[in-house]
Formats: structure tokens, sequence, C-alpha cells
């Protein structure tokens, strides 16, 4: 279960919220990266340690059946993926 913001630091409900924000703004079937909604949550030079969140906010979300992680446009287990991935809403 989500929790609330604790002293300013961001939980995984904001990177969730974070993340669907940047999603709905985009045309259906378009993606962001994960430091898009790290960003989004800690700014330009905060977002790097927040990057662990936002990766376990997208996977709770793809298990969810509300997010797919992609790499190459293809569809990737969140588990397995290495390297560079990109976010997209399901469809």
């Amino acid at each position: 279960m989500p929790r609330a913001t604790v002293c300013g630091v961001p939980s995984e409900a904001d990177a969730r919220i974070a993340i669907r924000s940047l999603l709905e703004r985009r045309a259906p079937g378009m993606t962001i990266c994960p430091s898009d909604a790290a960003r989004r949550l800690g700014g330009d030079e905060g977002f790097r340690p927040l990057m662990d969140l936002v990766r376990g906010a997208a996977k709770a979300m793809v298990a969810d059946g509300e997010l797919d992680v992609t790499q190459s446009g293809q569809v990737v287990d969140p588990d397995r993926a290495r390297g560079a991935i990109r976010l997209r809403l399901r469809s």
C-alpha cells in the first residue's frame, strides 16, 4: 500500500501520481522515461536518488495492469529489463 509523503520525501504514491500525470498528457501509446517522473518529484538536480523509487512504482503499476514497460518499443518484464526503459499506459 503506497504511503503518503513524509517530511517532503516522495513516496511510492507520489511516484505513481507523477508517472500517471505525465503519461495522461501524452498521446495514447506514447511513452516517458522514468527520469521524467523522477524530475517531476525532485527537480533537475535532485532526481537521481529518486530513480529507484520511480522504477519501483512503475513495477507496481505493471503488476496492477496499469502500465507497460518497454525497451526498443517492445513490452518487457520489468524484473528482467536491463538498461534504459520507457513507460506507457496500458491500452
